[in-house]
C-alpha cells in the first residue's frame, strides 16, 4: 500500500530525495556492491559508449520560437507531460514508436497548430483541452469496434483500447496544470517557472540554490510533479519530472551569452529515475534483486552470467534483422516488460537514484585511492546527469539493449 507523504521540509527537496531513496532501497533488501559498479564502470559496454552516448539527450527541438520564453514554456510542458513509458508497447504498436517520441511529437503539434486566437500551450488551452483533441494531436483512435451482442455480422463502435487512458491523463494533466495556472494569474507554465528562477536566483546569494528553488516551487504546485509515495511505511521522494525539467533548462539555454533567464547548476542533481534506468541496472548487474521480496521474480533472466558478460562487452554488430532501425527501416515493436504495482515501482526507481550516486562516488573515488591504473580520467568526471542519459540513451543504442525487458506502471503520471 503507498500514498502520498507531507512535502520535505523547504530547503531540503535534494536531501529528501537521496536519503529516502537509500533508506527504501535498503530496506527493500536491493543489494548493489562496489564490485558490481567497478565492474560496469570497466566494461567495454561503459568505457566505448559513455562518451558518445551521454550526449544524447533527446532535446533538440527543431522548432521556431519567437522568444526565450516562448521555449521555456515548451520544454515546461513537455516536461510535465514526460511519461507515458508504462505503454510502450502499444504505443509501438499503433504509432510506430515510444513513450518519449510519442510525448515530444504530441507538444510539438500543440505548439504547430497554435494560433493567436487558440494557443493551446496557454494556460487557458491547457484547461480547456479535451480528449478528442489529444487523442486528434497523438495521432490515436479512442474507438474500438465489437462484435454486436445479438446482431451477427455486426460491429459496434465505443470508446476504449489501449491507449485510451493515455489520452485521459494527459488531458487530466493538461487540465489540472492549466487551472492552477489561470488561479494563479499565470499566463502559461514557462512565466511560473520563469518567476522561480528568478526567485532562485535571489535565494542563493542566501545559502540556497536556483535547483533547490524551482525543484521546491514546481512540487509545491502543481500534482503532476509530486512524484512522492509512502511505501512500507517509508516516504521516498523521486521528482522526476521536475528534475528534468531544471536540466532541460540548463541543457537548451546554458550556453547562450549572456543567459536569459537565472540557469541551475544541475550536475550533481540526482537522476531522473523512470522505469529505464533502474531496469538497465538490473539487467547490467549493479540492481541485485535476489534477496528483494516481491521484486526477485520480476526478471528471472537478469542474474543469469553469460548473458552479464556479453551486455558488459562491446556491442555488437547490426544486423539486417536487428531491432535497430536499418536504412529506414521501421524497428520491431517491443515486447511487454512486468507489469508492477505502485509500490514495487518506487522500490526500484529508489534504487536506482542511490545506484547512481554510489556509481558517481565510486568513480570519482578510484583518483583519490590511488588506484587510477588503467582508468581513463573521464570516468573520475561523470557526473549524476551524464550518467542518467547514458543509461536511458544506451537502452536504445544497441539491438540487444533494446531487447531487453524494462518493467511498465500505467497508473501514473510521473514517468
Amino acid at each position: 500500500m503507498s500514498s502520498q507523504p507531507p512535502f520535505p521540509a523547504s530547503g531540503h527537496y535534494l536531501q529528501a530525495i537521496r536519503e529516502s531513496a537509500r533508506r527504501l532501497r535498503i530496506q527493500a533488501k536491493i543489494q548493489i556492491t562496489s564490485e558490481a559498479i567497478d565492474r560496469l564502470l570497466h566494461s567495454a559496454a561503459f568505457t566505448s559508449s559513455f562518451q558518445r552516448v551521454s550526449a544524447v539527450h533527446g532535446l533538440n527541438l527543431l522548432l521556431k520560437f519567437e522568444s526565450h520564453l516562448e521555449e521555456l514554456n515548451l520544454i515546461s510542458v513537455l516536461s510535465l507531460l514526460n511519461f507515458a513509458s508504462g505503454y510502450r508497447f502499444p504505443l509501438h504498436q499503433q504509432l510506430r514508436r515510444g513513450a518519449w517520441d510519442t510525448i515530444r511529437a504530441f507538444v510539438f503539434s500543440l505548439h504547430i497548430t497554435s494560433s493567436s486566437e487558440e494557443n493551446l500551450l496557454s494556460a487557458r488551452g491547457m484547461q480547456s483541452t479535451n480528449m478528442t483533441k489529444v487523442a486528434e494531436l497523438m495521432g490515436v483512435s479512442l474507438h474500438v469496434e465489437r462484435p454486436h451482442e445479438s446482431l451477427p455480422g455486426v460491429m459496434v463502435g465505443e470508446l476504449g483500447g489501449p491507449l485510451y487512458n493515455l489520452v485521459k491523463q494527459i488531458t487530466e494533466v493538461l487540465n489540472q496544470t492549466g487551472t492552477i495556472l489561470v488561479s494563479g494569474g499565470y499566463p502559461n507554465l514557462g512565466s511560473f517557472v520563469l518567476e522561480a528562477l528568478k526567485e532562485g536566483s535571489r535565494s542563493a546569494e542566501q545559502g540556497s540554490t536556483v535547483l533547490e528553488t524551482v525543484l521546491e516551487r514546481l512540487v509545491k504546485a502543481f500534482p503532476a510533479f509530486q512524484d512522492m509515495a509512502i511505501v512500507d511505511g517509508q516516504a521516498v521522494y523521486c521528482f522526476k519530472k521536475a528534475l528534468f525539467l531544471i536540466h532541460a533548462i540548463t541543457i537548451r539555454f546554458g550556453s547562450i551569452s549572456p543567459p536569459p533567464f537565472p540557469i541551475p547548476l544541475t550536475e550533481n542533481s540526482p537522476i531522473f529515475t523512470d522505469n529505464v534506468i533502474p531496469s538497465m541496472l538490473i539487467h547490467l548487474g549493479v540492481l541485485n534483486l535476489t534477496q528483494a521480496p516481491g521484486l526477485d521474480a520480476l526478471f528471472p533472466s537478469a542474474n543469469v552470467d553469460r548473458s552479464l558478460q556479453d551486455l558488459l562487452g562491446p556491442a555488437p554488430e547490426l544486423k539486417p534483422n536487428s531491432d535497430l532501425p536499418l536504412h529506414g527501416a521501421v524497428p520491431k515493436a517491443p515486447k511487454e516488460g512486468p507489469l508492477v504495482s505502485n509500490a514495487q515501482a518506487f522500490k526500484l526507481r529508489a534504487a536506482a537514484i542511490d545506484a547512481c550516486e554510489m556509481i558517481v562516488s565510486h568513480a570519482r573515488s578510484i583518483s583519490s585511492n590511488g588506484q587510477e591504473g588503467d582508468t581513463p580520467t573521464w570516468i573520475q568526471e561523470i557526473t549524476l546527469p551524464k550518467l542518467d542519459m547514458w543509461l536511458w540513451s544506451v537502452a536504445k543504442d544497441r539491438p540487444d539493449y533494446r531487447a531487453l525487458d524494462r518493467f511498465a506502471q500505467r497508473d501514473t503520471v510521473f514517468y
